[in-house]
């Protein structure tokens, strides 16, 4: 395909629940306009836009796709992201770069939860919005009852263009209600036969083309005018008010298909040519100035100066690293030498092409609202932009989630630990929600996501396609250890070997202090009773000797050390007698210091519909929380409360379940408290076990 301008280009995304028909109506899109020789299904792996290993094995969309097709001279650029509640960050990312987003509905379930968390993401955006209303061939399938149900969610700007022709098995076309013509599908080439609306359908069809009529002429007081004097409004007054109520997202227009069966293909195709905005129609690009929060805005127009906004990073182990990309503004062109303005890094496009599910054709340019996408790129990840070295802007990139929740990863093998590092990083590139890090206090490998399902797909695509086997398991809870008395020792080390011995003796006092203060040593020798270059000896002994912890083996924090008297010997003192000496000294304090089990709490924040508040509230309080008060959130009430992080390592499944995945939360660490005495007890018991099946 040659390069289209800017005026007849169509960027769509498809957004909804899983499961809707969102890839299947990509796939017949495709087929209906011979951009694809058969008609994809996602139920024998041959969709087009899921074609990784995974998303065939587990039949969805685990990533956003990139595919194009070509419709009344105009190009139309689709964007299939996921629905799964693990994946749905991924159509938040797709609609910075589309000018419409398409809410695929099932005719069967109607809106469901990420119907209503993705269509928030699109009016976040500001984008024009239409729904196609899918699956109406399959039993129990109700175009009127779904209808209703997006204007009572969504408001009364949701209205019908098209009217089903049939119903369940029976539904066999679709009836245009700004054309007032019938259209008829006989196979799935998603090609239909035009006519006449047939007589049982002509009275609703009437009735719905009145509701539509009055939608678009309350778009201004001319249409409104036109409308009482004719008492209807011509084509051309209907077609130009629609295509401006959706541009002005002041009329959101429904559709009814079966992609699978191709009905309503090719009308979809029609509308997003003929009625959707072109990239140009949203007006300029809004960018900053690089390294300052200066506003800089650009046309997008083909003669501007080139401006690209890096929107996905998929990671292949065969052709390294695939950047897709929106030109912002200008015309990118290959082997354009450009500079990438969010790394300080120049770059060239030497390879710039067009993607159609995971192939890809090369292109000699892209023009300004396009989306292509480009291999061999040095540094360039997510969220970048690139553009002209003398014209700098930078696009905001789109917030990740934050993880909610982590597991332990453990590399099966030597070879695996070595690679995990490095494949790692591959896979955040691709999915910025993913983060991997590893905790200082348990020494695991930790890799937190969206959910369950969201790491386990991460790991089987990482053993897929780098080679790494890593195993999955609940992280373990960062205890630390404290003491509640002041206590003093002296300790004593010595051993007499032949030739040199060792000894040393020491007095140290330890101490409690006030939550988070750590640890502190003090030094109150006065005089030489203990030679200055042996001192730090002692701080090191105990730090090593705290660290093993004296509860249930876990690390001593928030308490002071003071080194009070001690002997030396010229001849057989050492470092190493002081470090030992020093952590007899603290093991001999711990008898009497009470020593203590501290666990971490957790600041949480639940964000829910009113309806669930009183299930969340008594589900904190089963899990020792304490709620700290509540606010609003636009529709949503936000739950504030503190709760112990060992209570908190399967809430993920608990919210969803209560909220029907309505639900959302994040927390960060408070502060660490006692653990009750009698939850202590088992901990300590636990611990021994495991460290005897360890042995």
């Amino acid at each position: 395909m040659s390069a289209i301008d800017t005026v007849d280009i169509r960027n769509v995304g498809f957004i909804g629940h899983g499961s809707s028909g969102k890839t299947t109506v990509t796939s017949s899109l495709l087929y209906a306009s011979g951009a694809v020789k058969r008609l994809g299904q996602v139920d024998d792996g041959s969709a087009i836009t899921d074609s990784d290993p995974e998303e065939i094995e587990r039949k969805m969309s685990i990533a956003t796709a990139l595919a194009h097709f070509p419709w009344d001279g105009k190009k139309i650029n689709i964007l299939d992201t996921p629905g799964a509640a693990g994946f749905v960050h991924e159509a938040n990312a797709a609609l910075k770069v589309v000018d419409t987003a398409i809410s695929v509905i099932c005719g069967v379930a109607g809106v469901e939860v990420q119907t209503e968390k993705t269509w928030q993401f699109a009016a976040a955006h500001g984008l024009a919005q239409a729904v196609v209303i899918n699956k109406l061939d399959r039993e129990r399938s109700d175009f009127d009852r779904v209808l209703a149900g997006l204007q009572k969610k969504f408001g009364r700007e949701v209205v019908a263009i098209h009217l089903p022709m049939g119903a369940e098995a029976e539904f066999n076309g679709v009836i245009d209600l700004m054309t007032m013509k019938a259209c008829t599908y006989s196979d799935n080439s998603g090609k239909g036969k035009e006519s006449d609306i047939p007589a049982a359908f002509s009275e609703k069809a009437q009735s719905a083309r009145e509701t539509l009529m009055e939608a678009i002429a309350e778009m201004d007081d001319h249409l409104m005018e036109c409308f009482f004097e004719n008492g209807e409004l011509t084509p051309d007054e209907m077609t130009e008010g629609l295509r401006r109520g959706i541009r002005e997202r002041k009329i959101v227009p429904v559709l009814v298909a079966s992609a699978l069966k191709g009905i309503g293909s090719d009308r979809l195709a029609g509308f997003v040519s003929a009625l959707l905005p072109n990239p140009g129609d949203r007006g300029e690009a809004k960018g900053t100035v690089p390294g300052s929060e200066a506003e800089s805005t650009r046309p997008v127009d083909s003669s501007a100066p080139l401006s690209l906004f890096v929107f996905k990073t998929l990671a292949d182990p065969f052709s390294g690293r695939i950047s897709l990309v929106r030109v912002m503004s200008g015309t990118a062109k290959l082997d354009a030498a450009v500079r990438n303005f969010s790394r300080s890094s120049n770059e060239k496009l030497s390879n710039l092409s067009l993607m159609q599910g995971k192939d890809l054709s090369k292109v000699q340019e892209l023009k300004a609202g396009d989306l292509g996408c480009l291999t061999k790129l040095k540094d360039t990840t997510t969220g970048n932009t690139l553009g002209d070295p003398g014209a700098p802007v930078t696009y905001a990139a789109v917030e990740p989630p934050e993880g909610a929740i982590s597991f332990a990863i453990e590399p099966k093998s030597r070879g695996d630990e070595d690679k995990l590092s490095n494949a790692m990083a591959r896979m955040i590139e691709e999915d910025p929600a993913l983060c991997h890090s590893r905790d200082p206090r348990t020494h695991e490998i930790l890799l937190s996501g969206t959910g369950i399902t969201h790491v386990e797909v991460a790991l089987a695509k990482m053993k897929k396609k780098f080679g790494v086997d890593c195993l999955l398991k609940p992280p373990k809870v960062p205890y630390l250890e404290t003491i509640k008395k002041r206590a003093e020792a002296t300790a004593r080390h010595k051993k007499q070997t032949g030739g040199h011995g060792q000894f040393a003796e020491c007095k140290i006092a330890v101490e409690p202090l006030e939550s988070g203060a750590g640890y502190e040593f003090v030094d109150k020798i006065f005089g030489g009773s203990i030679s200055q270059g042996y001192r730090p000896a002692v701080d090191k002994g105990v730090q090593e000797a705290s660290a093993r912890g004296v509860v249930a083996g876990y690390p001593l924090s928030d308490f002071r050390v003071t080194l009070l008297d001690g002997k030396e010997h010229p001849v057989d003192s050492s470092e190493m007698a002081f470090k030992v000496a020093a952590s007899m000294a603290f093991r001999e304090c711990m008898k009497t210091a009470q020593p203590i089990l501290m666990e971490p709490i957790m600041e949480v924040e639940v964000e829910t519909s009113e309806e669930f508040m009183g299930d969340i509230m008594g589900d904190m309080n089963s899990r020792r929380g304490r709620v700290q008060g509540m606010d609003n959130s636009g529709d949503n009430q936000v739950i504030k409360a503190q709760v112990p992080m060992a209570e908190m390592l399967t809430y993920s499944q608990t919210l969803k379940s209560i909220t029907g995945g309505r639900g959302s939360f994040h927390m960060t660490l408070a502060h660490y408290e006692q653990v009750p005495a009698h939850l202590q007890k088992k901990l300590v018991i636990e611990l021994a076990k495991e460290k005897e099946a360890e042995s």
